[in-house]
């Protein structure tokens, strides 16, 4: 065994067993300004903990992945990052799976940096997966990629976001042909190939897209952000994900988080977006 190679199960893997019982929603944690006031929490450090201790006691056994909103830890300083670590922490202790949404993206030790930071067991952060940009190119993700390999933990790439300004780079065409958008999932799909039953490399690709790159052979974690107040429904997520379905896994923030703070209605939210998700 190479020191890139783990014994544990890949994220891959972890996602379907733990689907099977939940279904495949993603809920976002997302700890805005808006939101934190209508929650009736303050702006501050006191208002994201009390925001975040709500959102793990709601979510840990309710939602099959977890995804934190980094950037919004990040605009407290240390203090925000602190209640991310213990947030972190609080949902990997419970068996959630947790997606640190940070998006990063760099070369050489940067990059290395980042992974110890998201997907290293000895990091406060460690996460059980992390969001990146491969904008700096594929190959500057080989960092991330050995520490997944190394840990069992997930790296999801960037394919096609649901945000209106990506087709402007995601839909271009590479000198071998395919898209941008299609290159990424092509080059997931490879890394995947080594791990029957599901690798530790995901792509993101929006609900609300209108040229979805081809997923069918993904072979690991497809999160489609866009569904629900962004306007992205089930019958998209089908649509979009194809023969890969079972790896789609939709991403809800806002229209859960309307239900909140009290816990139990955003356990029953939670529970009721996830319904319509189920393993496939």
């Amino acid at each position: 065994m190479t020191a890139t190679e783990s014994t544990r199960d890949t994220f891959g893997e972890r996602f379907l067993a733990r689907s099977e019982h939940l279904g495949r929603l993603c809920v976002g944690m997302d700890p805005h300004a808006g939101i934190l006031r209508d929650w009736g929490l303050g702006v501050d450090v006191a208002g994201l903990a009390e925001f975040s201790r709500i959102c793990v006691e709601a979510f840990a056994d309710t939602a099959c992945v977890v995804k934190p909103q980094v950037a919004f830890y990040e605009a407290f300083g240390s203090a925000g990052l602190a209640v991310l670590e213990d947030a972190l922490a609080a949902l990997r202790g419970a068996g959630t799976l947790v997606v640190a949404d940070a998006k990063r993206g760099d070369i050489g030790s940067t990059m290395a940096g980042y992974a110890t930071a998201w997907l290293s067991d000895d990091s406060p952060l460690c996460a059980d997966a992390v969001t990146v940009s491969p904008y700096l190119g594929l190959d500057s993700l080989a960092p991330a990629l050995e520490a997944g390999e190394a840990t069992g933990r997930g790296v999801i790439v960037l394919s096609a976001t649901s945000n209106p300004q990506g087709p402007q780079f995601q839909t271009l065409t590479t000198p071998a042909g395919p898209s941008v958008a299609q290159t990424v999932v092509d080059w997931a799909a490879r890394h995947n190939a080594a791990h029957p039953g599901g690798g530790n490399v995901g792509v993101v690709v929006g609900a609300t897209v209108t040229e979805p790159p081809v997923l069918d052979a993904v072979g690991g974690l497809v999160l489609m952000p866009g569904v629900g107040a962004q306007g992205g429904g089930a019958q998209d997520v089908r649509r979009i994900a194809g023969a890969a379905e079972r790896w789609a896994s939709p991403n809800i923030s806002r229209s859960v988080l309307a239900a909140g703070p009290d816990i139990g209605a955003l356990r029953e939210a939670a529970a009721a977006a996830a319904a319509e998700f189920p393993q496939v």
